[in-house]
């Protein structure tokens, strides 16, 4: 799961704008956090093709913070980019009998 170039122009207006000497683009940090997502791998599992991963989470992690993760993903799935279904299963151990 990773989106082009032309798809992430689309949506280009969702992120921040980087500033300064930035060694990953936007688009690199977006498509790393997709594969993280999609493997369920650990970020220290993350492909050297993506780049260093500390500097991918440390970027996702500030993005969460500042609420431009579900700016994204929103963007991402208006697009029709990406099909996330959340599917959450509680069991509680007091009402289970074994």
């Amino acid at each position: 799961m990773q989106i082009t170039r032309e798809q992430y122009q689309r949506i280009a207006d969702s992120f921040p704008r980087q500033r300064g000497n930035v060694s990953l683009d936007n688009l690199q940090v977006i498509n790393a956090i997709l594969y993280v997502l999609e493997q369920g791998c650990k970020w220290r599992g993350l492909p050297k093709h993506f780049g260093n991963w500390h500097s991918i989470y440390t970027r996702m992690n500030r993005w969460s913070k500042s609420g431009v993760l579900d700016r994204i993903f929103t963007r991402l799935q208006e697009e029709q980019m990406i099909s996330i279904k959340v599917t959450t299963a509680s069991l509680d151990s007091t009402s289970v009998k074994v």
